[in-house]
C-alpha cells in the first residue's frame, strides 16, 4: 500500500498529538511515526523506536526510512519534545527539544523534504493584557524553560534546516472533547472536589489564555502539508481560538455545570500563595497540589490570539470553542467519574466512585 503514497515522518508519534496526527494522515500517506516510547498500534503506520537524545538512535531511524521508503518525504511533522510541570528548568529541554531538533534536520539533509513542521508554542511570545492581542511578530519572551527550548529550537531550525521549507506552528493549549488538559483537567479536579484551590487564585482573575481544540489543530496541520508546495520557505503561525476566557470565566462555567450555581474566586497575593504551594508539597499527610511554587509567578500570565495570519495564508480558523467543550467534561465527570479521572491521568480521592452532586 505505501508504493503510491507519499511518505509524512512524525516525531512523537506516540504522544496524544502525535498518534491523532498519524490516524488522521495515514488516510492518505504513508506514516513513519518516530518516537522513544511506542504505544499504541495503527494500521499502514510504521512506527520506530527512536531518542531523539541520541546521534545513533536518530540516524538509525532514518536509515530505516530511507532503505524502506526512499529518500523523498512530503512532510516531516516535529513534535518530540521535552515538557513537564515538575519545574521550571531542565536539561532535558536542550538534550531532547533543542539537540534533537538539530541531529534531525542534519540528518535529513540527506532526503528531499517537502516541508518541515515544528510544534512551537504561543508560550514563547511576552505575555500580553485582556484586549491586546499576540500576533507573529509580537514580542519574544518566554518565562520559563519549556518555552525558553522552544525559541531556542525556532532558532536552531532557521540555523540548520537548509532548503527545506519550514512552519513554526505557535499553539495554544489543546483539549479535546474529552479534556485531556493538563489545567483544564487540574481546574475542574480542584472544583469538583471543592478543595481550598478552587476559591483562591494568584493573581489576576481577569487573565486567561488562549486554547484550541484537537480536531481544529490536526486541520491546520493537514492545511500546512495540503499547500506545503504554496508556503513561503520560512513561516510562522499561531494556532488558537481567537477569544480567551478569563480564569474567573472558566471558573464560573465548570462550577455552574457541576454545581448548578457559581461562587466568588478570591484573588490572593502571591507569596501567601507560594507558601501555601510548598507547604502542600513538603508536609506529610497533605494532598499534593498540582500547583508548584514555580508556577505562581506564571499564574496570570495573559494570552490572546490574532489568527489573521492563519486564516490568511492557510484558510485556517477554530470550529470549536473551549466553554462549549466544558459541558462535555461534566457529563463524562458526573457519569463515571473514576474513568474521566483515570481518562485525565488525574489521581482520584478515597471515595470518588459513590460521590454523588
Amino acid at each position: 500500500m505505501s508504493e503510491n503514497r507519499e511518505v509524512i515522518l512524525i516525531t512523537g508519534a506516540s504522544g496524544r498529538i502525535g498518534f491523532k496526527s498519524a490516524e488522521y494522515f495515514s488516510q492518505q500517506y504513508q506514516i513513519v511515526g518516530f518516537d522513544v516510547f511506542l504505544a499504541g498500534q495503527l494500521p499502514d503506520v510504521e512506527f520506530v523506536p527512536v531518542d531523539m537524545a541520541t546521534d545513533e538512535s536518530v540516524k538509525e531511524g532514518l536509515d530505516l526510512v530511507k532503505k524502506k521508503y526512499g529518500k523523498k518525504i512530503a512532510s516531516v511533522i516535529h513534535l518530540a519534545a521535552y515538557y513537564s510541570f515538575a519545574s521550571s528548568e531542565s536539561a532535558n529541554y536542550d538534550r531532547i527539544t533543542v539537540k534533537g531538533t538539530e541531529r534531525l534536520l542534519r540528518g535529513l539533509q540527506e532526503f528531499d523534504v517537502d516541508q518541515f513542521i515544528f510544534s512551537s508554542t504561543m508560550l514563547v511570545h511576552k505575555p500580553t493584557s485582556p484586549g491586546i492581542k499576540i500576533t507573529e511578530d509580537s514580542p519574544v519572551d518566554p518565562t520559563w524553560g519549556y518555552p525558553a527550548s522552544k525559541v531556542k529550537t525556532e532558532e536552531a531550525i532557521h540555523r540548520e534546516r537548509g532548503k527545506i521549507p519550514a512552519v513554526n506552528l505557535r499553539i495554544a493549549g489543546v483539549y479535546d472533547d474529552h479534556c485531556h488538559s493538563i489545567p483544564l483537567s487540574n481546574q475542574v479536579q480542584r472544583i469538583f472536589e471543592n478543595s481550598l484551590e478552587a476559591h483562591v487564585f494568584a493573581g489576576d482573575i481577569t487573565h486567561g489564555a488562549s486554547f484550541v481544540h484537537m480536531d481544529d489543530l490536526i486541520e491546520a496541520l493537514a492545511l500546512c502539508v495540503a499547500k506545503r508546495k504554496a508556503l513561503p520557505p520560512e513561516l510562522t503561525l499561531l494556532i488558537g481560538e481567537d477569544v480567551t476566557f478569563s480564569y474567573d470565566q472558566l471558573q464560573r462555567m465548570i462550577q455552574a455545570q457541576i454545581y448548578g450555581r457559581e461562587w466568588k474566586t478570591w484573588s490572593i497575593p502571591k507569596p501567601i500563595a507560594k507558601v501555601g504551594a510548598w507547604v502542600q508539597g513538603h508536609l506529610p499527610l497533605m494532598k499534593p497540589s498540582f500547583i508548584k511554587p514555580w508556577m505562581i509567578d506564571r499564574a496570570d500570565d495573559h494570552f490572546e490570539m490574532d489568527i489573521t495570519r492563519a486564516k490568511n495564508v492557510l484558510g485556517w480558523s477554530p470550529k470549536h470553542r473551549v466553554d462549549k467543550g466544558i459541558p462535555k467534561w461534566i457529563e463524562e465527570l458526573k457519569r463515571d467519574p473514576v474513568m474521566w479521572y483515570d481518562e485525565n491521568k488525574l489521581k482520584a480521592p478515597r471515595g470518588l466512585a459513590t460521590k454523588r452532586l
